[in-house]
């Protein structure tokens, strides 16, 4: 084992790499209650959405971690399962199938960049000052997520986000998270952020964060498996249907370029802390990383699961000592197990897991130092990406701010030249997604 993962190699152990698994599906296993509540609003069964989200998860994750032998973690992405309760759905007249094989063309198509070369082009050709800026700019994420699920910050009408009444037990818990893992983490004490988030679970137990089980053992439903070539009361296959209809396939287009630069900019923000960011901003490995991530989106649609993506909670494992795939094959372990145990395993609240996000949040404001903030050219494209990120309260969008930024202080300055001519086909490309969403 220690030979396939290199565990030795990369300075960790095995008991590290394992806890540091656990550490990352804690994180995570919020995922388990949320994405089949969201899909059952799009007509999901509610069993078959379990199954499918957990062993989707498990399967990918554990891809993952064999493949790329990277800490990193895969589930049904926040955000596109939205999209495909609330707005899929809705354009597919109710037949959730159709929306399925809309994520699943996307799948196959962001496959088919990686595997021609361009998902990691398109990564070379970002300026570095833009690779230092997304790390920050997801550690701003990570935070606010983190300070979102434990209730420290709330919406305002009137301010869009304010402070969290105080009183309230999901605060309390949050804060506690939050304290507990920056003291253990000060203190050093092994598998910190793990503890963390345990500390907060029993906290949140007399205060009524952390419910009891509803059972033990859930059983498995795989209807929803093969999703896009199922059919709707008229016969129709779902897949059929969508490429039957023009507006469907566009919107595919928008979830690829929503795809493409989320996991861009997680796979920089775990590598950060999993220590396999070069200097100069590159992701070791990946390649494999990019192109487990693009099929984990196609297997996504197929199982009806919705997009299986990257989760940027997988750099709570790798800040906890995570830097092999043997932390992937960990978690992805417990979300197959998950799928049998759902009821105990959605007792993990996300406030317990709010100062394990934060402490990641810190760890990634590092990169910006290595930002030459005196050089407009380099500044302001990097503030974009950093204050878009969590603004918008997306990866892409930041991203997409800060790529349209960066071409117009370039061409304003004289230095158009060195825009590199796959940041132009990204600029535009962005320039049409926002104009699509």
């Amino acid at each position: 084992m220690d030979k396939f993962f290199k565990t030795g190699e990369r300075g960790s152990s095995v008991g590290q790499e394992v806890r540091a698994g656990l550490t990352t599906f804690l994180a995570m296993a919020y995922i388990i209650a949320v994405n089949p509540a969201l899909l059952q609003e799009a007509g999901v069964p509610a069993m078959a959405a379990v199954t499918a989200t957990c062993l989707g998860a498990g399967i990918m994750t554990i891809c993952m971690g064999l493949f790329a032998n990277r800490p990193l973690a895969c589930a049904s992405g926040m955000g596109i399962n939205a999209v495909v309760a609330y707005t899929l759905t809705g354009m597919t007249n109710g037949d959730w199938h159709a929306a399925m094989a809309v994520v699943f063309i996307e799948g196959v198509a962001i496959t088919v960049l990686v595997l021609c070369g361009l998902r990691e082009a398109v990564m070379d050709a970002i300026p570095v000052s833009l690779r230092h800026a997304i790390s920050v700019g997801l550690g701003l994420f990570i935070a606010m997520i983190g300070l979102k699920d434990g209730g420290v910050i709330v919406a305002n009408e009137s301010t869009m986000v304010a402070l969290g009444n105080v009183t309230d037990p999901g605060f309390i818990v949050g804060m506690i998270s939050i304290i507990a893992s920056v003291i253990l983490f000060v203190m050093n004490v092994k598998g910190a952020l793990l503890w963390g988030i345990i500390i907060a679970m029993v906290a949140g137990i007399p205060l009524g964060v952390t419910q009891a089980p509803s059972g033990i053992v859930s059983g498995l439903d795989f209807s929803t498996f093969a999703a896009p070539f199922q059919t709707d009361a008229n016969g129709v296959m779902g897949i059929a249907k969508v490429f039957a209809t023009p507006a469907l396939l566009v919107f595919a287009f928008s979830l690829m370029m929503s795809d493409f630069f989320d996991t861009m900019g997680t796979a920089m923000a775990v590598a950060k802390q999993g220590d396999f960011l070069t200097e100069d901003g590159n992701v070791e490995d990946i390649r494999q990383i990019l192109t487990v991530d693009s099929i984990a989106a196609a297997v996504g649609g197929f199982v009806g699961a919705s997009s299986i993506t990257t989760f940027v909670e997988s750099s709570s494992g790798a800040a906890d000592g995570g830097r092999t795939g043997l932390t992937s094959v960990t978690t992805g372990v417990l979300f197959i197990l998950a799928a049998f145990f759902a009821p105990v395993i959605t007792i993990v609240n996300s406030a317990a897991t709010c100062g394990a996000l934060v402490i990641v949040g810190f760890l990634m404001m590092g990169d910006v130092v290595d930002i030459d903030w005196s050089d407009v050219l380099q500044g302001f494209p990097a503030f974009m990406v950093i204050a878009g990120i969590p603004f918008t309260y997306s990866i892409s969008d930041g991203i997409g701010l800060g790529f349209i930024a960066y071409v117009i202080v370039a061409a304003v300055t004289g230095k158009i030249k060195e825009i590199k001519p796959l940041m132009w086909v990204a600029t535009i490309a962005f320039i049409v997604y926002f104009l699509l969403v």
